[in-house]
């Protein structure tokens, strides 16, 4: 899941009440886009327009949106430990995690993850 670890500026983005896409569920820290105006999971290739800061309820999710400003923490799919800061991976297919595939990938680290399961820091530019 997507947490945030800190910011590069002082102030802190809102909170903002999106619909989510009839019959998908969002879980806290998910990675999602906008579709039709409705959220959906974000594909592995593709930049998060937001990252829910909680599950959604009633077809409503709290999200917060995605700025260059805010580096995140993510878990790692895959050890990182060939990768240096400024790689670019992609996020696992539940768009909650990373990968260390950097092939098109959208989150830039500032940290690898020194094994899977562990750890890394970056941001989405």
């Amino acid at each position: 899941m997507f947490k945030i670890h800190h910011r590069l500026v002082g102030g802190v983005e809102p909170y903002e009440y999106k619909e989510v896409k009839s019959g998908e569920e969002v879980q806290a820290g998910e990675a999602l886009v906008l579709a039709a105006g409705k959220l959906t999971k974000c594909g592995a290739t593709v930049k998060p327009e937001y990252i829910a800061m909680g599950k959604a309820k009633n077809g409503i999710a709290p999200v917060i949106r995605v700025l260059p400003t805010t580096v995140f923490a993510a878990t790692a799919q895959a050890g990182q430990n060939a990768l240096t800061a400024g790689s670019k991976v992609t996020l696992t297919a539940d768009g909650m995690n990373v990968t260390a595939t950097t092939a098109d990938g959208v989150f830039v680290l500032d940290t690898p993850a020194a094994a899977a399961g562990s750890e890394c820091v970056g941001r989405f530019v």
